[in-house]
């Protein structure tokens, strides 16, 4: 059983008190679990795509930075290139959205190149996979003997809640591995819903979308199931196709991507649970919280802090938010951590 560490702060509006309570957080997991830090540490974060307003902001970080400094640690801001058109394509215009978006207090790598072509196969065989021997990996998260992911804990439109498991496997993923993942999670075009607004065709990465004929479809020949038509439509008139993604098949992708990401490591892993809104942060849009907010989370068992996080949600909720049982189940199954947990909590 491992250890959780909780500290509950009622309002993501406390930035100073997020901050404190974070650096007190990673500072006691350090010293309770005998944790050494290394040299050259990546803080893996998401710098939320361009529109979204809910993202975790960095100001919340620099405890966290300053602790590790303080103890000659040299941190830097880290994460992948995404599937889909948008700001976070690219390096150069990921690196742009993150400094807008307030990352400057460290230096910014991309983990998997300029285009995705930089990354590492790591062989997950050994936990009998259903889906993947090897996956695909930044070369910079492999390259590092130790990280800190920092997850912001909301909804995900496939995998039901992003949170450590997700902030591991679909964030440290190079290109390659995402469309692996992605594979025949593809969505429905509600033809009587479309407005032909053309919102879809802009941002799909494949121009898989025929909009402008009679009735509108998706060529699923060219639909690499990235899912960014779901979030951009405006009008709801594209949906997950549930039959084929969940929860077997993208929830098993995501948590094998997960193991081999964290393989060979020393991980810390924060959730804040703060803005929890129903969709990603990939989500270019302004978007609503659904839930209060909770507090900060850390451990060093990505799937018990992932639990700890649904059940003080689902306890201060009265009801579930989100789905992701299967995921944990799975998770467990194949060695990448245990539900169980012990919580600790900070006053």
């Amino acid at each position: 059983m491992s250890n959780v560490y909780f500290k509950k702060i009622n309002s993501y509006n406390e930035t100073e008190n997020i901050s404190s309570s974070a650096k007190e957080l990673l500072k006691k997991i350090v010293k309770n679990e005998k944790i050494k830090l290394e040299k050259n540490i990546p803080l893996k974060v998401h710098f939320g795509e361009k529109g979204n307003e809910t993202f975790i902001h960095p100001k919340n970080f620099v405890g966290i930075i300053d602790y590790l400094k303080s103890k000659k640690s040299k941190p830097f801001f880290t994460d992948t290139n995404v599937l889909y058109k948008g700001e976070r394509t690219f390096s150069n215009t990921h690196k742009k959205i993150a400094k807008e978006h307030g990352f400057n207090q460290l230096p910014i790598k991309i983990a998997d190149g300029d285009h995705g072509e930089k990354y590492k196969e790591i062989n997950i065989s050994e936990v009998n996979p259903k889906h993947f021997k090897k996956c695909n990996i930044g070369k910079t998260i492999v390259d590092a003997k130790q990280m800190i992911v920092i997850a912001h804990f909301k909804g995900h439109i496939l995998a039901g809640y992003g949170g450590a498991i997700k902030q591991l496997s679909m964030g440290c993923a190079a290109r390659s591995g995402k469309l692996a993942m992605h594979s025949n999670s593809k969505p429905i075009l509600n033809s009587l819903k479309c407005k032909k607004c053309y919102t879809c065709t802009k941002h799909c990465p494949k121009n898989a979308l025929i909009i402008d004929t009679i009735v509108p479809r998706i060529n699923y020949d060219k639909c690499i199931g990235c899912a960014m038509c779901i979030a951009v439509c405006p009008f709801k008139a594209i949906s997950p196709n549930w039959v084929s993604t969940m929860p077997n098949n993208f929830s098993e992708k995501l948590v094998e991507y997960a193991y081999a990401a964290q393989k060979g490591k020393k991980i810390i892993y924060f959730n804040f649970l703060f803005n929890i809104t129903k969709n990603c942060d990939c989500d270019g849009k302004k978007m609503k919280p659904i839930a209060k907010d909770v507090g900060i989370l850390v451990g060093t068992d990505p799937v018990a802090v992932d639990k700890a996080s649904f059940d003080l949600l689902r306890k201060q909720e009265r009801k579930k938010v989100f789905n992701g049982d299967y995921t944990l189940d799975y998770a467990e199954k194949i060695g990448l951590g245990k539900k169980e947990y012990k919580l600790i909590k900070l006053i």
